[in-house]
């Protein structure tokens, strides 16, 4: 059996995993690259294998690191099934068709700024995503289901949004079945709306995420307070607005969540909370489409909110004019708006009318890839380029770690002591290259396994 590392090998995006054994071949997410100077190059470079020769593929959920390159795989001669959670599939419905959306407009932009890379097409386009949606195959938690005769795997909830999964299969090569766990993205225990990651017992090939395996984050109590002054001293005190860039799927509900379960126990004010994203609507919408999958005290506070009369107000912001209207308020604003990164969509609109002044904030409650815009503020740049205009950043910049997706090392660690025994193999992915290194060598400090490595980009692996 060979597994080859096509992506989230030394870096953070790109998640791609070909499993090989000579009567099945699949894929394991097919994620874009996001950040850096050369994720153009690896998203528009050939696949290291024929799409064609694909059985199929298993996705861990829907975020664009880990889906954003299936309607290039279809484009490319890619025709089995996509199996993944049935809420998977509902968000895919909605952050491809987005995908394809931004792609096209970057594209109109460079052509129209003559800037790199002006002749070259979008990636894909809507009616390869209309393809690739037809070939969904939803599944829920906890059934197995068989794919191929010589694969059988399990979804398990993998708590970091919903519908993602860690993905538990059982590979049969020549008369020898081995198990395969990939954990995909694990969410933090004890955080609003999803439920906790599930806990494996064994595998002999380990495939684990290490976002933030060098680091622990902020207890909730401490990032709820965090979060708190930094609403309000904004909003009260400095008379600015509250810019939060975040990832339409996932982030935007959770921060929606806090904002008013915050303002419910009396610990925020009165305010206007504008998500501006025509994705973050329909996904809040695939999100109570499937409360039965979150956590019990969503239900609560959203039967809180139904007897407030919309309040705190929420004002999902659908089309380009409202979004503009939104540059011309000077106080009192919380604007939440993709992408979670800063790199593309509306977002950099309004850090262009927000970053520059002392009276506003930004709160960065995600990930920042290398490269990116997010993460070039996150360091302490001074000035930033937005559309190709120099914006100093004067804003108060608020980098809430405890507001993650991601599991910290103390969280991943957990999860890991959970199995029976070490793995025989454990491969640490999607995280930096010095983020893996540190992980890697926690993992056999603290938990004494043996069999760690940390992949090299398409490197290929023997099993």
């Amino acid at each position: 059996m060979k597994l080859t590392f096509l992506g989230a090998a030394g870096e953070v995006t790109g998640s791609s995993f070909l499993v090989e054994t000579g009567e099945v071949c699949f894929l394991v997410d097919c994620g874009m690259f996001q950040g850096g100077r050369d994720a153009d190059t690896k998203n528009y470079a050939r696949f290291a294998f024929a799409p064609a020769t694909l059985d199929f593929v298993l996705l861990t959920h829907a975020h664009i690191d880990h889906s954003g390159l299936l309607p290039r795989l279809v484009a490319q001669g890619f025709r089995g099934p996509i199996h993944t959670t049935a809420a998977t599939a509902d968000l895919l419905g909605v952050m491809l068709a987005d995908s394809a959306h931004i792609q096209q407009r970057e594209q109109e932009w460079r052509q129209k700024a003559g800037a790199r890379g002006a002749g070259r097409p979008p990636l894909y386009t809507l009616p390869e995503v209309n393809r690739t949606l037809r070939q969904l195959r939803p599944t829920e938690y906890d059934i197995e289901l068989q794919p191929h005769p010589d694969v059988r795997c399990v979804f398990r909830d993998a708590g970091h949004i919903i519908g993602s999964a860690i993905i538990e299969l059982w590979v049969r090569d020549g008369k020898r079945t081995r198990k395969l766990v990939f954990s995909g993205d694990l969410g933090q225990p004890c955080r609003p709306l999803v439920r906790d990651p599930v806990r494996i017992a064994e595998a002999d090939v380990l495939v684990v995420e290490s976002t933030y395996g060098n680091r622990l984050h902020k207890s909730m109590a401490e990032t709820l307070a965090e979060f708190t002054h930094a609403v309000t001293d904004t909003l009260q005190h400095k008379k600015g607005n509250v810019i939060i860039p975040a990832f339409a799927v996932g982030r935007t509900q959770e921060i929606l969540y806090l904002l008013v379960d915050l303002h419910r126990q009396g610990k925020l004010p009165e305010m206007d909370i504008y998500v501006d994203s025509p994705m973050a609507l329909k996904a809040t919408e695939i999100t109570a489409k499937h409360w039965a999958l979150l956590d019990p005290e969503a239900a609560a506070l959203l039967q809180w909110m139904k007897g407030r009369r919309g309040r705190p107000r929420i004002h999902f912001v659908q089309d380009v004019l409202e979004s503009t209207e939104l540059q011309r308020i000077r106080q009192g604003a919380v604007i939440i708006s993709a992408s979670g990164m800063c790199n593309a969509g509306r977002i950099k609109h309004h850090l262009r009318h927000n970053l520059g002044r002392r009276d506003c904030s930004v709160i960065i409650a995600g990930f920042q890839a290398a490269g990116t815009l997010g993460r070039r503020i996150v360091d302490g740049a001074k000035t930033v380029r937005l559309f190709g205009i120099p914006v100093p950043v004067k804003a108060d910049i608020y980098t809430i770690g405890g507001l993650s997706a991601h599991a910290d090392q103390a969280a991943l660690l957990d999860w890991l002591q959970h199995f029976k025994r070490a793995p025989q193999r454990t491969f640490v992915v999607h995280g930096e290259q010095d983020t893996a290194e540190i992980f890697a060598t926690t993992i056999r400090d603290r938990l004494g396994w043996g069999g760690i490595d940390i992949p090299a980009m398409h490197s290929a692996i023997i099993l």
